[in-house]
């Protein structure tokens, strides 16, 4: 199971608990009561890590009636992280096809028929301008785009793992802000309902194309600097919403893809350019700081390990000498 390769260190905090008892005091905490509905079977556990503008919590919960009350001001989402989730809130069922987002200060009430793992990640008030919220409270569950939930839930994986067996990336702000990220980018996708519905449009709009050249000079002109998305749409005067939209429009293809696909074409020019250099150094400097990601996703564009592109590039350089 996922708690089980996990261990504590100084960027996660791993719990786990063995009756109810001893997690009678988390759940107070966090104005929760539960009725367990299987004592016999008890087990129940809970990672966290923080990220600078979100906490991501994943939990194992167990059968129960839950009755919460969660505050969230920058807005929260319920994330399942398996695919055989069951639960139900107010009559209503809920499998590992939905996700739950709020806003504000909710009153809920779910009952969990069986052990479920899912991700609380709550966004800190700071973070704006992602349209992910039309109002200061709100609450909804929403089927997911498949594709899109199965890239957060295992990009949550990924951070928590990251987190476990590498610490010491949660201690500089550019490899945490590079996770979190990636973390923002792929909620934009688990958000956007129909994020290509009208690029069937006979033209895009002179302004999406305009606000994708300004991207693309960016980027020609900060390499090698990091790209977050919040900084663009500063930068551009746009929410990150009206960015999204207009990629979607003029590449066919959400922000997070766009960029990522930027990066990658960035990461095997510097390959190809320098023989001598490491992988490792030519991905951190395109803001790809999870190596075991950015080879497969390498690999998924290019049909080729980034080993293959790099070693291509050295046997060129030896040719020419």
């Amino acid at each position: 199971m996922f708690f089980d390769a996990l261990a504590p260190s100084s960027a996660l905090q791993v719990t786990r608990f063995t009756d109810v008892d001893s997690f009678r005091p988390a759940e107070a905490l966090e104005d929760s009561r539960s009725i367990p509905l299987d004592v016999a079977n008890f087990a129940a556990a809970r990672a966290i890590v923080n990220l600078p503008a979100c906490r991501i919590i994943v939990a194992r919960s167990f059968a129960r009636i839950l009755e919460t009350t969660y505050r969230a001001p920058g807005g929260m989402v319920i994330l399942p992280m398996s695919d055989d989730l069951r639960a139900s809130s107010s009559g209503m069922e809920i499998d590992s096809r939905f996700f739950i987002a709020l806003r504000g200060n909710h009153h809920c009430h779910f009952v969990e028929p069986q052990i479920n793992h899912h991700a609380l990640i709550m966004f800190s008030p700071t973070l704006q301008d992602r349209g992910w919220f039309d109002h200061a409270d709100a609450l909804w569950v929403r089927i997911a785009d498949p594709s899109a939930q199965t890239y957060a839930r295992r990009l949550v994986q990924d951070i928590l793992w990251t987190a476990s067996v590498q610490p010491q990336m949660f201690e500089t702000t550019e490899a945490a802000a590079h996770l979190q990220e990636g973390l923002l980018l792929a909620f934009d996708d688990l958000f956007r309902m129909n994020p290509l519905s009208d690029r069937c449009a006979p033209r895009a709009g002179a302004r999406s194309a305009r606000l994708v050249q300004q991207i693309d000079d960016y980027i020609s002109a900060y390499p090698t600097a990091p790209i977050y998305t919040a900084d663009l749409a500063d930068e551009f005067g746009v929410s990150v919403r009206t960015l999204g939209g207009a990629v979607a429009k003029v590449r066919g293809m959400s922000l997070h893809q766009y960029i990522r696909l930027k990066r990658l074409w960035a990461t095997r020019t510097q390959l190809l350019r320098s023989g001598g250099t490491s992988i490792a150094s030519c991905a951190r400097a395109q803001g790809f700081h999870h190596l075991g990601e950015f080879a497969a996703a390498y690999r998924a564009t290019f049909h080729e390990a980034p080993s293959d592109t790099l070693a291509r590039a050295r046997q060129t350089r030896l040719q020419a000498l």
